[in-house]
């Protein structure tokens, strides 16, 4: 069974991006693995957590297998946040006018 010990940063820039890098790795290991343009981009990360990820681990918005798969392929995986279109915007403010009870 494969297993990933990952360290998880967030952008301070962008809502919902999230870099993770195998732990060993530490914050350290973020300038020797991650293009150097995309941490400009980033910005300074902020550790979330540190993860212990297996295949049968679920994650909220990546593929848990792909993201142990690309953190060894390339020393990072980087999670974007959700599109959203015109349509699940008015979705959302219509949900927004919802009364609550």
């Amino acid at each position: 069974m494969m297993k990933l010990l990952c360290d998880i940063y967030r952008s301070p820039r962008e809502n919902e991006m999230y870099l993770y890098v195998e732990k060993q790795q530490g914050a350290g290991g973020l300038s020797g693995r991650v293009p150097e343009k995309l941490l400009e981009l980033f910005g300074k990360p902020v550790h979330v957590t540190t993860m212990l990820l297996t295949a049968e681990r679920k994650l909220a918005r990546a593929d848990v297998e792909k993201v142990m798969h690309t953190v060894q392929d390339q020393g990072y995986y980087l999670q974007m946040p959700p599109v959203v279109d015109d349509e699940m915007r008015a979705i959302a403010a219509q949900n927004s006018k919802l009364p609550r009870g």
